[in-house]
């Protein structure tokens, strides 16, 4: 009886090292995919949503203008001819 006491015991405590080692390699395998993902995705030079829009508004206020030039230069063709 006391001999299959300790087999099973033996085998739960492999089993624990088994299944701790599994849990330790998974950490550092997520580690290693996450560290790559940010080299990868920081090489992609993305922008913030902030310059995205403050761009944006420059393009607006860019098309605002030359639009008004566009209107005055035609008014002074006009006025020229």
């Amino acid at each position: 009886m006391q001999t299959e006491n300790k087999f099973f015991e033996d085998i739960s405590k492999f089993l624990n090292g088994a299944a701790g080692t599994v849990a330790g390699m998974t950490r550092e395998a997520e580690a290693g995919v996450r560290e790559k993902a940010k080299e990868w995705i920081g090489g992609l030079e993305f922008v913030s949503r902030d310059e995205f829009e403050a761009v944006k508004a420059m393009a607006a206020a860019a098309r605002d203008e030359v639009d008004t030039l566009k209107t005055r230069i035609a008014a002074l063709e006009a006025a020229g001819q």
